[in-house]
């Protein structure tokens, strides 16, 4: 016991002591370690390093393997983030923007994961690449002006595995020092201490720079114990331990040498040299130049005093050297110097071009007032939205120009409560709002009036007040802008308003009218038994009825017949009946789906539509706006797609292809309606007739799945199948469940598979060859795919902008997924991620 609290005592004070030293570190230090689940002290240099768990809000924490015990402590702890194409820590710096920065990131990949294999990804500065990580125990360093008060440091997924961070730093440094020009910065390729026998750090080094040895036995070693002499013209503050020691050469005949060979893209290098004349001289003075490939003088003549440090830099552009070839960095006696050439330190940068500028700063700033207002949890929404450009933020549109500015902001079925906020107003090249089917209250403000170029307001299914401002009104009757604010119940549209009177509830009637019945038939007993249950049964369709009334707007038949003009434009045809183009008061387009009096389906089809579309709301699935229940007239209106279905575009008559990166985006979106109704649902939703004709694409080519009113649930918690008149479309329908009689989520998997493959090959899953006789899609890809030559299956149409890589990785998803056997078939949402990843890969290798 005694020993237990001598040693805990002592535990105590090393701490305290440490953290006592931690005030007096220089000011502005960030030091994070990543993964780590509570703050430490490095106890090399008692820099303080502080948890990253309330730094960033995505990634998961991981620890190296034992057998990598001795690194330091702040290394043992990793954060991988094996979710997202991009995800970003974001630094601020006490001093802000316009300043100069030192950055530097640790990884240490130590095994951790145990599969032995290290990951090869990107890490960005801000929005432009800063380096590409690619073997464990990797150090990378920029010097860096920040052009805003923060900077984000985000690791990118490349498809090449998952991305990982042990340590990051930022040590702020005078502006005086390392001067580039404002379009670029600088990544560290060495930092050498000449004659220095260890590597070392801070506290030696003031500014934590990390200086390695450099020694050479062919050269004389010169160190000296007096000490240096630093004057107030002296800004990089250049460590002691680092000037005491030097390398000289021979002879004043002999040049001090330093070669290398660059394998990076940019030709362009920064170099500094360090000296400080640490011998005694009696008379002459040492004098040198330095001469880059015997091409680029970097200083013609360098006159070195005793013990006085002195640093010469290359220009701020930067010096052109030779790539993949040996390289020469020469340190000569001036002429007529008869004293050799010495050095005590040098660094090397290479030079990177922040050729993109990060989002507009008010739009920015708007944005993330909007994610704070709104507590939006999303983890896609790190770093800079606009770019890099294949990771905009989820529901986020950007200009091309640069800066990128944000176009169009979509938090449809997002869950927003309360008002919409003022923030909104400073999204000044705003062309799209869309806020609809949410739960904001509140008045519909005014200043959404005065954003200039706003196209299309959509702010249908809220709880919005007041009237709508006569500003918007009159953009609306002028055609100018797209206004959409219906079921907005308590929002008029011209005062005076009047409170719309409510309906008379006749629920109380039923229940009374329910409970006499059950009174009389428990007199009657078995003599009414009958009577009784099918009163139940009738009890049971008014109260469904009363529901769908409740819950979503009834059109009389002859409003349907007014918002189809006399059901003048039919746009399709199915199993339901025929489906007609519309439009609602507000000019809002809908489709309006008309159950058809030879239908197969009736009033317990149309019933198990309604109530499941009341019910299930995605923005990957289509949305009803309303119903219409009159008589024998049963239809249901939803949002009018205006590119139509999938079918039609990608059929050799349409005349504008769908580009390969919009296919791509096509099959996640799909992917992630269909994920919410096998995994998002409670109980879980079989489509059972899923195909290109029914995934349905709107204004922004965003794609939607429609018909899964067809679609029947399953009852039990835990059931995995269900069992019921089998329904599908020939081509799409998983064979296995044609044979034995059953569908489950798998079977969607397949059909899914299927439209996979036609994204790739532009052709429908059935074709007719020359002699008549039907071909399956499967039939002729399936032997290609095995082959692994997929560009030969790819659609003709867009053959050329296709990456093979891309397309062989779809072309594996789409084989998985149409595997015969159901059980080996992965799930929708591994489906979904491994799409996510080919998107992200696509456009990595298109962008970087």
């Amino acid at each position: 016991m005694e020993w237990s609290w001598l040693v805990a005592s002592l535990s105590v004070l090393a701490v305290g002591f440490l953290f006592v030293h931690a005030d007096q570190l220089p000011q502005g230090f960030i030091s994070i370690d990543c993964g780590a689940v509570v703050d430490s002290v490095d106890l090399n240099n008692e820099i303080p390093y502080k948890s990253d768990k309330n730094l960033i809000n995505s990634g998961v924490s991981a620890q190296i393997s034992p057998e990598f015990a001795d690194y330091s402590l702040q290394y043992r702890n990793l954060r991988s983030f094996p979710e997202g194409v991009k995800n970003c820590y974001t630094l601020r710096p006490e001093t802000g923007k316009n300043n100069n920065y030192l950055i530097r990131a640790f990884f240490i990949y130590g095994n951790y994961d145990g599969k032995n294999s290290t990951p090869v990804f990107r890490i960005y500065l801000g929005v432009n690449l800063w380096d590409t990580i690619t073997a464990d125990d990797f150090t990378i360093e920029a010097i860096y002006m920040a052009p805003t008060d923060y900077i984000d440091v985000c690791l990118v997924n490349i498809g090449s595995g998952v991305p990982y961070i042990s340590a990051l730093e930022l040590r702020p440094l005078p502006n005086s020092v390392y001067r580039t020009d404002p379009q670029q910065f600088m990544a560290r390729w060495t930092r050498r201490d000449v004659g220095g026998e260890d590597k070392f750090r801070y506290p030696q080094d003031i500014d934590d720079r990390i200086w390695r040895p450099y020694s050479d036995s062919s050269l004389n070693k010169i160190q000296t114990d007096a000490d240096i002499t630093h004057t107030s013209n002296d800004p990089y503050k250049l460590p002691e331990l680092m000037l005491k020691t030097a390398h000289g050469t021979l002879n004043s005949s002999i040049p001090f040498v330093y070669e290398w060979t660059p394998e990076e893209a940019s030709s362009l290098f920064y170099f500094c040299f360090h000296f400080a004349e640490i011998e005694k001289l009696a008379s002459s003075v040492r004098e040198m130049s330095i001469v880059l490939n015997d091409i680029h003088t970097i200083a013609q003549s360098v006159i070195l005093q005793y013990l006085i440090p002195q640093t010469i830099c290359s220009t701020s552009a930067g010096l052109p050297v030779n790539l993949n070839q040996q390289n020469y960095l020469r340190i000569s006696a001036a002429s007529g110097s008869d004293l050799p050439p010495i050095v005590n330190g040098f660094e090397i940068f290479y030079i990177r071009n922040l050729s993109l500028s990060p989002t507009f700063l008010h739009d920015v700033n708007a944005v993330m007032d909007i994610k704070e207002t709104f507590k939006l949890l999303n983890s896609e929404w790190q770093g800079d939205p606009c770019l890099p450009e294949f990771s905009v933020w989820n529901g986020l549109n950007c200009s091309d120009s640069n800066p990128p500015r944000i176009i169009s902001l979509n938090l449809s079925r997002s869950k927003l409560t309360g008002e919409i906020p003022f923030s909104i107003s400073d999204l000044t090249q705003l062309e799209t709002l869309d806020l609809s089917y949410n739960d904001l209250s509140g008045p519909l403000p005014e200043f959404l009036a005065q954003l200039p170029l706003l196209k299309i307001l959509n702010l249908t299914g809220n709880n919005l007040g007041g009237t709508v401002p006569e500003a918007l009104l009159v953009k609306s009757r002028d055609g100018v802008l797209n206004l959409r604010v219906a079921d907005n119940p308590e929002l008029c549209l011209s005062p005076p308003c009047k409170k719309k009177k409510k309906k008379v509830s006749i629920l109380p009637v039923i229940i009374a009218v329910v409970g006499t019945v059950i009174l009389i038939i428990a007199c009657l007993v078995l003599l009414l038994i009958y009577k009784r249950s099918k009163k139940k049964k009738s009890m049971k369709s008014m109260e469904e009825k009363i529901s769908l009334k409740q819950k979503h707007r009834e059109y009389s038949y002859s409003e349907v017949v007014s918002l189809t003009n006399n059901f003048k434009d039919i746009i399709g045809e199915g199993g339901f009946g025929k489906v007609y183009k519309g439009a609602l008061k507000d000019k809002t387009l809908v489709a309006v789906k008309l159950l058809s009096s030879t239908s197969k389906q009736g009033y317990k089809e149309f019933q198990t539509e309604a109530q499941l579309l009341m019910i299930v709301h995605h923005r990957n699935l289509v949305s009803l706006v309303g119903y219409c229940d009159e008589g024998n007239t049963k239809a249901l209106i939803y949002e009018y797609m205006v590119n139509g279905n999938l079918r039609e575009r990608l059929s050799e008559t349409s005349t504008n292809a769908l580009s390969w990166n919009e296919r791509l985006q096509i099959a996640v979106d799909a992917a992630h309606g269909l994920d919410y109704l096998h995994n998002g649902c409670k109980p879980t939703i079989v489509h059972r007739d899923l195909k290109p004709a029914n995934i349905l694409l709107d204004d922004m080519m965003q794609a939607k799945i429609s018909d899964f009113g067809l679609s029947r649930t399953f009852q039990v918690e835990n059931q995995s199948e269900i069992l019921t008149q089998l329904a599908g479309t020939p081509g799409y329908f998983d064979p296995e469940s044609q044979t034995l009689g059953h569908l489950n989520k798998k079977s969607d998997v397949y059909s899914f598979g299927i439209i996979i493959f036609e994204l790739i090959t532009g052709s429908p899953a059935i074709t007719r060859s020359h002699n008549g006789n039907s071909i399956h899609l499967l039939d002729w890809v399936g032997p290609v795919m095995k082959k692994g030559n997929i560009e030969d299956v790819v659609d003709m149409r867009i053959n050329a902008e296709v990456n093979n890589n891309s397309a062989r990785r779809m072309g594996e998803i789409a084989m998985s997924c149409t595997h015969p056997n159901g059980d080996q078939r992965p799930d929708i949402s591994v489906v979904l991620e491994e799409l996510k990843e080919c998107l992200a890969t696509k456009n990595s290798f298109r962008k970087l």
